[in-house]
């Protein structure tokens, strides 16, 4: 999952004559991706150690929050992250969903199968996009279904260059319900397919969601969030001998939308 690329030194150096803008937005901001780090709670001493910024600022800026409802002050005094950033959430991802749509139509022309976008949201994925393919037999996925991430080829791409410790963490917390007889179900084998996906640069969904069905997938580089796509289609057509075509334009298109992203935000 990504982290808060903002070092303790980067924190204190921001001011609005670098970056152009206000530098208690700056810092606000910068402390909610850093809850967002932690698991969405913490106590005040713990972002000042990982942010540099004083005690009374980062009070000061929290109450500003908590009175927006951004924030909530827990009853043991920590803070958690608040209700209103779920609309805030919601209404970015089906933007993303429709930045991306163009790319997913040119990765259906291309390999003729459905194309998909994902999110790791929590410890779930959450498909945000979809281009379905033009063949009477394609797969289908609807667009906010929630998946666990081990039994999915998305999931695997995201969460490939995540700490082991990390993802055993979070596979604790799903557990790992079989939904086919070929679904990974121990911790040790999904961390060998994540070193798997590491080495090929691409993830596959083997009849591990669905029987019948296979993904490929990659990551969507430098995304604003953990974003994968993927090709999904029937394992007669979806096989490892086209995998060798159609990996290298997942992966292209993958890289121009992490540009398109990105300018999405003109400086």
């Amino acid at each position: 999952m990504p982290t808060s690329s903002a070092s303790t030194t980067d924190a204190s150096a921001k001011t609005p004559a670098a970056t152009g803008g206000v530098q208690s937005l700056e810092r606000a901001f910068d402390l909610l991706e850093r809850m967002a780090d932690a698991g969405g709670e913490v106590g005040l001493s713990e972002l000042s150690a990982a942010s540099g910024l004083p005690l009374p600022t980062i009070h000061r800026l929290m109450r500003t929050l908590v009175a927006c409802g951004y924030v909530r002050q827990q009853p043991n005094r920590r803070y958690s992250l608040g209700p209103r950033l779920i609309r805030l959430g919601e209404s970015a991802s089906r933007l993303l969903g429709t930045w991306a749509r163009p790319y997913l139509a040119r990765l259906v022309e291309e390999t003729g199968e459905t194309a998909n976008m994902a999110l790791l949201d929590g410890d779930e994925i959450v498909y945000v996009a979809q281009v379905p393919s033009k063949h009477s037999m394609r797969m289908f996925t609807e667009v906010g279904r929630r998946v666990l991430p081990h039994s999915t080829g998305v999931g695997k791409a995201l969460l490939a260059h995540t700490p082991a410790e990390e993802v055993r963490a979070l596979l604790a917390r799903t557990g790992m319900p079989a939904a086919t007889e070929k679904t990974i179900t121990t911790p040790e084998g999904f961390l060998d397919a994540l070193e798997q996906v590491r080495k090929a640069g691409y993830a596959v969904d083997d009849n591990e969601q669905e029987i019948g069905v296979r993904c490929l997938a990659v990551s969507v580089p430098n995304s604003p969030t953990a974003a994968a796509i993927s090709i999904s289609g029937p394992a007669g057509r979806v096989t490892e001998a086209v995998a060798e075509s159609f990996v290298p334009i997942l992966q292209g298109i993958a890289a121009e939308l992490s540009v398109a992203l990105a300018n999405q935000n003109p400086a």
